[in-house]
């Protein structure tokens, strides 16, 4: 009986399940950028670049199969978008890494805020993809939760910016303000491709209703 359920059992969405691979692979980079950002070790700038690469791999994969097929149960440019805007999450993370080492930044609170709040959006995106086929409106409210996270992070981007200018105005401490600037700015990028993948997820509910 058992055999016969799973034999007229419907297969999952090739393409949900590419999305629910990268949306993890990039909720893990994530997590890796916020263990680096405590312990800013080789270690962990190793894993986010591991992670980075997984998550490109399944994207190359998502969007050949994409081009490949005819018909798809989601709109194609949604299922497109939704992966670039995945994508550029853990690519920002990745490059924020890359930046603190070139720059020579240490990590400090602002960054650390940012990044916890980075896991909780990153995380409503993914279990949003996870529920986007069998409860649409549940992932709908994730996709709303995330988008929250982006403006908790916008609010601690310019608390940030603001206590750049409450630095002594040296040309020391500008040149210092000038690259933590820089490494904000990437993750107030991360957060704002969180806010558009939130908008792609949203969009998608609305079309299977």
């Amino acid at each position: 009986m058992g055999f016969l359920k799973n034999l007229f059992k419907p297969k999952p969405n090739k393409f949900l399940v590419l999305l629910e691979k990268q949306s993890k692979l990039t909720l893990q980079g994530v997590e890796a950028l916020v263990e680096y950002l405590d312990d800013p070790t080789e270690e962990w700038a190793n894993k986010i670049n591991k992670l980075e690469k997984e998550a490109d791999e399944v994207r190359r994969i998502l969007i050949e199969d994409l081009n490949q097929t005819f018909v798809t149960p989601i709109d194609r440019e949604d299922i497109h978008a939704l992966s670039r805007n995945i994508d550029d999450i853990i690519d920002y993370a990745y490059s924020t890494v890359g930046e603190m080492d070139i720059l020579n930044v240490a990590p400090n609170d602002f960054m650390r805020r940012i990044a916890s709040l980075l896991v909780e959006a990153t995380n409503e995106i993914y279990l949003g993809v996870l529920r986007l086929a069998d409860h649409p409106g549940v992932a709908e409210d994730h996709a709303m939760r995330a988008k929250a996270m982006e403006n908790r992070v916008e609010w601690v981007y310019r608390e940030a910016l603001g206590a750049l200018f409450q630095m002594p105005q040296d040309v020391e401490h500008v040149v210092e303000m000038l690259k933590l600037r820089e490494i904000y700015r990437h993750l107030s990028n991360a957060a704002d491709q969180g806010d558009a993948a939130a908008n792609v997820l949203g969009d998608i509910v609305v079309k299977m209703s």
